[in-house]
């Protein structure tokens, strides 16, 4: 058996250039990860089977009880049916995923589980995480995923697939909050303005980097989830930085000490809100 963390992601800053030929868009953009999130568990089977377990499960298997099987098109089945297709792989596999992250939140979580699949997969087979027929797979199923397959800071550019390391905020505690506001990706980037900004700073500490810069989607996406604001604002106090991830509407504040944090997580979730309380890794 193998478990595999498929921990959420954030977009400390995100600066969209321009909308590119093939329907992306041109980013720039600094990846970080929390140190929690989902599991992937991969265990070799008779026959391929995908069950969906944790809080999020029913809103991934809207016709199961939460613990049956899901749809045929979810990333992970996808990400597990590429592997084999790429590796020559004949073994069958029981895949579970434990579904904690919202959905449609801004935070990577398909993108995650996609990864964490690819990585199960690949330990499991004797492949090499860092074999590039893996990024291959990651970027075919989506921009975020070979982000999430490397796991690390780092800065993307591209559609999000360029990815270039950088010294990261390893132990920062991390809150992410959400109002209970599924937002969908295509739509943000719709109502994107379609002004280029700049990009990012490409001198300085990740953390400086970062405050100097800005989500250039956050706009698009107040303008369907007016709640993101909200967010913010009580995310904000006590906080070196508070903006929202991704496309929304999970925001994000780091904090210099657990307390702060933790007296974020207190205010976020007397409003009812999805919170999780985590450090950067």
């Amino acid at each position: 058996m193998i478990v595999e963390r498929a921990p959420a992601k954030i977009n400390l800053a995100l600066h969209v250039r321009h909308r590119r030929p093939d329907g992306y868009h041109e980013l720039e953009t600094l990846f970080a990860f929390a140190a929690d999130g989902d599991t992937i568990t991969v265990v070799p089977a008779e026959r391929d089977g995908f069950r969906i377990t944790g809080p999020y499960a029913a809103a991934l298997s809207p016709t199961s009880d939460g613990a049956g099987e899901a749809a045929a098109d979810n990333l992970v089945v996808r990400a597990a049916t590429a592997f084999r297709a790429a590796f020559g792989i004949a073994q069958c596999h029981a895949i579970t995923l434990d579904k904690h992250l919202p959905i449609a939140s801004g935070i990577g979580g398909g993108s995650a589980d996609a990864a964490a699949t690819l990585r199960a997969l690949a330990r499991l087979h004797g492949v090499a995480p860092v074999d590039p027929r893996l990024f291959v797979i990651a970027e075919r199923l989506g921009a975020d995923v070979p982000a999430c397959l490397l796991g690390r800071t780092t800065l993307g550019t591209g559609k999000g697939e360029s990815l270039v390391p950088q010294e990261g905020l390893a132990g920062t505690p991390l809150l992410l909050a959400n109002p209970g506001v599924a937002v969908g990706t295509a739509a943000v980037f719709a109502r994107w303005d379609g002004v280029d900004r700049g990009g990012i700073a490409s001198k300085g500490d990740l953390l400086s980097r970062a405050m100097a810069g800005r989500n250039d989607l956050q706009a698009a996406a107040l303008s369907i989830a007016p709640a993101i604001a909200g967010v913010v604002e009580r995310l904000a106090p006590g906080a070196i930085l508070a903006r929202m991830s991704g496309s929304g509407a999970t925001c994000f504040g780091l904090y210099d000490d657990i307390a702060g944090r933790d007296a974020a997580a207190a205010r976020c979730r007397s409003e009812g809100w999805w919170c999780l309380a985590t450090t950067l890794t």
